[in-house]
C-alpha cells in the first residue's frame, strides 16, 4: 500500500510537482486512497472505515506524505473530522455522514479560528452558544447550501490543497446538526486536535524521508574532484545526523496518543525536525535544490506550514510546559 500511494501522490499529473505548479486539488486520487481504506482510518468497519488505532494512523499518513505532504495533510484533516463524528455524533449523524466520508464521496474540513480548506462538503464548525469561555462553545456539522467561500488564498506551500475562507452569512443550523452536547465544542476540538497533531507530525516525517532519499540519490550520482559526493566524509556526517534526528522523531511520534502533552511534544519535535531535514536536503543538492523539477523546494515549502497547523509549535511548548508544571502539583 505505501508504494502504491507514493506513486499516486508523486507521479500522477494532478499531484506532486505538477499538482503544486497547477494548484490542482486531486479529488480523484483521494478517492483512490479511500478505496484503500484511507477515507476512514479511525472509523468503525460498520460505517465503511478501517478501524485502525492512532499508532497505525501515523504509519498510514506518513506513506503518502513521501509523495505529496500537502495532500497527505488533507487526508489527515479529513480523518480527524471523521473520527470526531464517529466518537461524538449520534446514531443518525454517524449513519448519514460516515459512509460517504469513508468513501470520500464527501470531503471534510475543520473550521477553527482561521480560514479552512474550501473544497469540502462537510464542515465541523464551532460557535459560541452560551457563557464566555470554553464551556460556552458548541460544535456543529454544517453543509448548508448557503455557505459561500472567499477567494483561494495564495500560500507559500500546500499549493495542491485549496485554502479559502468559509463564509457563514445568514446560514441557519437545524438542532440535529449539533455534534455532541451543547457546550462541548471546545473539548471536542481539543480531543480531535490530539489526533490531528499526530497526523501532521507523520506527514512531516514522510516529507522529510522523501527529501533525505532524494539527497542520497543525488549525492551518489554527482562527482567532485574525481569522487562521488556521497563518499565525502563531511557530507556523510551530515546525512548521519539527519537520519538520527528522523529516527528520534519517529520514535516520539509513536508514543501514547492519549496524553495531550505527549501529542504536543510529538507534533512540535516531528514538524520542526521534518522542516529542518528538508531544508538541509535542499542544501545538499546545491543550486539544483532550488529548481522546481527536483522536488526538494516543494517539500520545504509544504513542510513549513506544518509548524503552524493544528496549533503552532509555540502553543505546543505551552502545552508541554503546562504538563510539566501540573505534574509538580
Amino acid at each position: 500500500m505505501p508504494h502504491l500511494l507514493k506513486g499516486e501522490f508523486s507521479d500522477n499529473a494532478g499531484t506532486g510537482i505538477d499538482g503544486d505548479r497547477d494548484q490542482h486539488f486531486p479529488v480523484d486520487v483521494l478517492r483512490k486512497a479511500a478505496g484503500l481504506g484511507l477515507g476512514g482510518v479511525h472509523v468503525g468497519e460498520q460505517h465503511g472505515g478501517s478501524a485502525l488505532g492512532r499508532a497505525d494512523g501515523v504509519l498510514v499518513f506518513e506513506a503518502p506524505a513521501s509523495g505529496c505532504p500537502a495532500i497527505a495533510g488533507c487526508l489527515s484533516i479529513h480523518n480527524m473530522v471523521a473520527w470526531m463524528i464517529g466518537l461524538y455524533g449520534d446514531a443518525s449523524q454517524r449513519e448519514r455522514r460516515l459512509p460517504r466520508l469513508c468513501a470520500m464521496d464527501d470531503l471534510a474540513s475543520c473550521c477553527l479560528t482561521e480560514p479552512g480548506a474550501g473544497a469540502a462538503q462537510v464542515y465541523v464548525v464551532r460557535a459560541r452558544t452560551g457563557e464566555p469561555g470554553p464551556r460556552g462553545i458548541s460544535a456543529f456539522l454544517v453543509d448548508d447550501p448557503g455557505i459561500s467561500f472567499g477567494p483561494n488564498e495564495r500560500k507559500t506551500g500546500w499549493h495542491a490543497q485549496p485554502t479559502r475562507q468559509v463564509v457563514l452569512d445568514g446560514v441557519r443550523i437545524p438542532a440535529d446538526r449539533l455534534l455532541g452536547r451543547a457546550g462541548e465544542g471546545f473539548r471536542i476540538a481539543m480531543n480531535g486536535l490530539n489526533g490531528g497533531r499526530l497526523g501532521i507530525a507523520a506527514c512531516s516525517l514522510g516529507g522529510a524521508r522523501s527529501a533525505l532519499d532524494r539527497s542520497l540519490a543525488h549525492l551518489a550520482d554527482r562527482e567532485a574532484f574525481g569522487a562521488r559526493l556521497l563518499d565525502a566524509q563531511a557530507l556523510r556526517f551530515r546525512l548521519a545526523d539527519i537520519e538520527t534526528e528522523l529516527t528520534a522523531a519517529r520514535a516520539l511520534d509513536a508514543r501514547d496518543p492519549q496524553a495531550p502533552y505527549l501529542c504536543a511534544m510529538a507534533k512540535r519535535f516531528a514538524t520542526d525536525t521534518g522542516y529542518s531535514v528538508a531544508d538541509r536536503a535542499l542544501q545538499l543538492h546545491g543550486g539544483y535544490g532550488y529548481h522546481a523539477e527536483y522536488g526538494i523546494e516543494k517539500i520545504v515549502r509544504d513542510l513549513r506550514v506544518h509548524r503552524i497547523l493544528e496549533g503552532s509549535n509555540e502553543i505546543m511548548r505551552v502545552i508541554v510546559a503546562r504538563g510539566l508544571t501540573e505534574a509538580l502539583g
